[in-house]
């Protein structure tokens, strides 16, 4: 968790500052959000290296996640430019991609099933630890050095993580047999109705919630004129109503059932989106409205998680990573979407659509059911 904290703190810093980011690069914001387009896509080749940690091990799939992020970090730390953070972006996501599906698999491969939704419940807090910890100290860092300040911490903190995993994850795993077929395994997935229905979900919840993470930042700077210190803060709240999400998973996912809990998390995200504009007039409504449809996404994200580590068990890693392929294309698809539809219709449109989303994500989980 402590180690997918920093992993986290990289990947989600860039959307409270994205307009930080491009008044430090002299750009605008279609150009941010062009770039955070790109980063979306690259995980929908994290399949690529999915089987890397089902045939090499969960171990090497770690570090070999960890040298890449550290690799894209430390770009910027050594040339801060426009090139060098797209760079960052790329290989920053394409490490994190490569290390979750690993870590997840590495877990569930240890613990059962039943008890699988509160174990990764506790992995996942990593998310809101991102924002309540990581955002605001990269914020301070912001405001007192420039925009780049932070990478270089990162880089050195990239570091740390290999050295950890490599030191406390066990080179031995008497719990995975090494597979020698990597066909075999994206055969398995893309056979298999329930996996892909479980990949659309991811899919479309992940939509609904990049097309609010791309803006919110530009959104409340837009509304209430928040600065960079306000936004860190902003971010806070935010990795306060995850940390609240994940805590609701690890009490009531493995109680409830995963499908159930999941069903639960795409009708109260939708609502929490409908709500959103309406009750955002003024900075505390705002805030107010971002806890609830960030602890109702994450909801989403910690129980659909569990249930994915199931559907394909023999091929756990390749069903992951394109469980994050999934991921990728939503997110891709929300960021590309979001500064366009907040530019010509404004804040409403983006929470209307992020609704329509997550009613798409409820008639995935339907048809997954079925089969």
């Amino acid at each position: 968790m402590f180690l997918r904290t920093i992993l986290n703190t990289a990947h989600r810093m860039v959307y409270p500052f994205l307009s930080t980011f491009a008044r430090g690069l002299g750009v605008d914001i279609s150009t941010m959000s062009l770039l955070m387009t790109v980063r979306s896509l690259i995980g929908a080749f994290s399949p690529l290296f999915a089987p890397i940690a089902d045939r090499r091990g969960r171990k090497f799939g770690m570090l070999l996640g960890t040298v890449i992020f550290t690799l894209g970090v430390g770009l910027v730390a050594i040339h801060p430019a426009i090139w060098t953070l797209a760079a960052a972006l790329i290989l920053a996501v394409l490490g994190k991609y490569i290390f979750d599906p690993a870590m997840q698999s590495y877990f569930g491969d240890r613990v059962p099933y039943a008890q699988r939704g509160t174990a990764l419940a506790v992995t996942e807090v990593a998310w809101s630890m991102a924002f309540i910890v990581g955002v605001p100290a990269m914020g301070f860092l912001i405001a007192k050095f420039g925009w780049s300040a932070p990478f270089p911490v990162l880089t050195i903190l990239g570091i740390f993580i290999f050295i950890t995993v490599w030191r406390i994850v066990p080179r031995e795993d008497p719990h995975h047999a090494l597979t020698s077929d990597s066909r075999a395994g994206y055969r398995a997935v893309l056979t298999s109705v329930p996996a892909i229905a479980g990949i659309s979900i991811a899919m479309w919840a992940s939509a609904g919630n990049e097309l609010v993470n791309v803006i919110f930042g530009v959104w409340l700077e837009d509304s209430f004129g928040l600065k960079i210190a306000a936004l860190a803060g902003a971010s806070a709240v935010i990795g306060i109503s995850e940390l609240s999400g994940e805590g609701l998973v690890a009490f009531t996912t493995d109680r409830l059932g995963k499908p159930l809990a999941l069903t639960i998390g795409l009708i109260c995200n939708a609502l929490a989106a409908l709500l959103l504009p309406f009750i955002g007039k003024t900075q505390t409504g705002a805030l107010i409205g971002l806890f609830l449809f960030y602890i109702t996404f994450e909801y989403i994200m910690v129980s659909h998680i569990p249930l994915m580590t199931e559907i394909v068990p023999g091929a756990r890693a390749t069903m992951l990573s394109m469980n994050v392929t999934g991921h990728s294309i939503g997110r891709a698809l929300g960021a590309f979407l979001a500064a366009i539809i907040y530019q010509r219709f404004g804040f409403l449109f983006i929470a209307l659509l992020a609704a329509v989303f997550n009613i798409a994500g409820l008639l995935a989980l339907k048809r997954m059911q079925r089969r």
